[in-house]
């Protein structure tokens, strides 16, 4: 089990200021959390290859494929204002002098 001192060690060495109240909360918290990690610990085993991902992941990216692409007259042909076959639109930045 740790001890209070040693809890008061690590919160000192993490910059973290702890009531008296606090260390000893810590000390039983981090004490259950040290517990479980040596129980894990105890069942790996050396025939168990150690894991990411409980299942195996698989890459599901589509294949390219080219599709059709409108024309840019169609396109244009619903837009509210065209200029030199390009959509125009009103100006939001002003020009720098």
């Amino acid at each position: 089990m740790l001890t209070r001192s040693e809890v008061a060690r690590l919160a000192a060495l993490a910059r973290i200021e702890l009531s008296d109240d606090e260390l000893d909360a810590m000390a039983s918290q981090l004490d259950v959390i040290l517990s479980a990690v040596a129980a894990v610990s105890e069942v790996a085993s050396q025939d168990i290859p150690p894991t990411s991902h409980a299942v195996p992941l698989t890459n599901v990216m589509r294949p390219d494929v080219l599709n059709w692409v409108p024309r840019s007259q169609a396109m244009l042909a619903g837009a509210p204002d065209v200029e030199n076959g390009r959509f125009r639109v009103p100006q939001i930045l002003q020009e720098e002098q």
